[in-house]
């Protein structure tokens, strides 16, 4: 691994030489304009990214200093909406791919014409959700867990939160096209700021603060709620201020035969490898949900931790792949891919960090949980494990989600998960847990291999330069 990563940039075909031969002795923290754009696009995403993750720290955080019963259950339920992003996911991630690259080549209509497209399926997607949390929540827990109380609190909780499940695909739609047309921090505020109502809600509902009567777990969803009818209410004003796009209804159901057909060939693969991250990753929830609440618990609290971790990671895949894109559908292909290469050794960099950080949050988390010892000892064992896996999922984040996806390289994302996932830690982890008897760390440490395993794949697809395209066409709108 540490091979592959010292050989990154050094390996470059002579078809894809850079323009200027300092390029070719290229040191990352020297380049002040790179770094600042860099910076300029990743901080505000990384820190929308750590506000919504610390809406699900406030949930376990408050819930959990209530009932362990009542954190593990909307933990759970929560888990529908992670699969609803994961289908949001493959669209706005498509919008941000195609849009940053007619961002770069200057076609405003054409990136108008994928906020319609998007807007679409979004909102069909976000409709399905609603109405599977409305009819039949008590169905859905029971895909996470078999413990009859976790099922009839979740279901209480998507009951309502349900609801906000319908204008979460909208929202997300306007904050993907501020995000590639130069407005990174509106999409940031617009998030973070209804994550602080959020959180806020949260402690006055589930609390019962300000005279108003406690509702536990039921004033968690109706915060929930709140806060995205806010958020896309706020997308929606923001969206008409000076300089801004907006959709033209006009051409809300546009049709370009052409552009649809580059938006399948991106959103295809991103939508296949959405599905089987989301659903295995779901799948690793529900098989440790199966071991008991105390596993469930700790599994719950150790996620929340992991998502504050990658946040880094996020915002440096975002907003690295917006600049990388930039340069491919500008046509600047050699500049696309120096800035790929040092997104690939900053991926690195940020992974060992993420370990080191999270060794040093064990001590200061527990005192903070209120769990049986059982559920404490199975949360110190996942927090080691996990330190060493977020070495690949920080890599993997930026390479795939980042460079890869910058280019419109989304194919190889589907094909790894398939792979390292559902052939390797998916079966493993089933069979340790419901034939072998394994202990939930062990069935823990399963879940985490397949992100550590594919960073040897990982970089050697990276080095093909397959990613460096330019997507962008000509008169694709009328």
């Amino acid at each position: 691994m540490l091979v592959l990563f010292a050989g990154i940039g050094y390996n470059i075909p002579r078809t894809l030489c850079f323009q200027k031969d300092e390029f070719m002795r290229d040191k990352l923290f020297s380049d002040r304009d790179f770094l600042k754009r860099l910076f300029a696009l990743t901080l505000p995403i990384a820190f929308q990214s750590l506000m919504l993750a610390s809406v699900a720290a406030a949930d376990a955080i408050m819930l959990g200093r209530i009932d362990q019963d009542a954190m593990s259950a909307v933990s759970l339920a929560t888990q529908i909406q992670f699969v609803q992003n994961m289908i949001l996911s493959s669209c706005t991630g498509t919008a941000a791919v195609l849009g940053a690259q007619y961002w770069g080549k200057g076609d405003k209509k054409t990136i108008n014409d994928i906020f319609c497209m998007i807007l679409r399926l979004c909102g069909l997607a976000s409709f399905v959700f609603f109405a599977l949390c409305t009819f039949i929540p008590e169905h859905l827990m029971a895909v996470f867990t078999n413990v009859p109380q976790l099922i009839e609190i979740g279901a209480g909780y998507l009951k309502i939160a349900g609801w906000s499940y319908l204008l979460t695909g909208i929202s997300q739609c306007y904050i993907a096209i501020f995000k590639v047309t130069e407005h990174v921090p509106r999409a940031a505020w617009i998030s973070s700021g209804a994550v602080v109502i959020n959180i806020v809600l949260n402690a006055v509902l589930i609390y019962g603060l300000l005279g108003v009567p406690a509702m536990g777990v039921a004033g968690a969803a109706i915060a929930t709620l709140i806060s995205r009818i806010i958020e896309l209410g706020w997308c929606v004003v923001s969206s008409y201020s000076k300089g801004f796009l907006r959709p033209d209804f006009t051409r809300l159901f546009h049709h370009s035969r052409q552009l649809a057909r580059d938006f399948a060939h991106v959103a295809l693969p991103l939508f296949g490898a959405s599905l089987l991250w989301g659903v295995g990753f779901t799948a690793y929830t529900a098989i440790i949900g199966h071991m008991g609440s105390d596993a469930a618990a700790a599994c719950a609290i150790s996620a929340v931790v992991r998502d504050l971790m990658c946040c880094l990671c996020n915002g440096l895949a975002s907003g690295g792949g917006i600049i990388v894109g930039y340069e491919l559908g500008a046509g600047r292909l050699d500049y696309g891919k120096l800035y790929g290469i040092r997104l690939a050794k900053l991926a690195f960099l940020n992974g060992f960090s993420c370990t080191v950080l999270v060794l040093l949050i064990i001590p200061v988390l527990l005192p903070f949980m209120s769990l049986t010892e059982q559920a404490r000892e199975y949360l110190i064992g996942m927090m080691v494990i996990m330190a060493v896996y977020m070495i690949g999922r920080c890599v993997n984040t930026i390479i795939i989600n980042g460079v890869f996806a910058s280019g419109g390289d989304t194919l190889f994302d589907v094909y790894s998960l398939i792979v390292a996932m559902w052939l390797f830690a998916l079966p493993l982890a089933w069979l340790g847990a419901f034939k072998f008897g394994w202990s939930p760390i062990a069935v823990y440490a399963c879940t985490c291999l397949d992100e550590v395993g594919k960073i040897p794949w990982v970089m050697i697809h990276f080095r093909k330069y397959k990613w460096v395209e330019n997507l962008t066409r000509e008169n694709i709108s009328d």
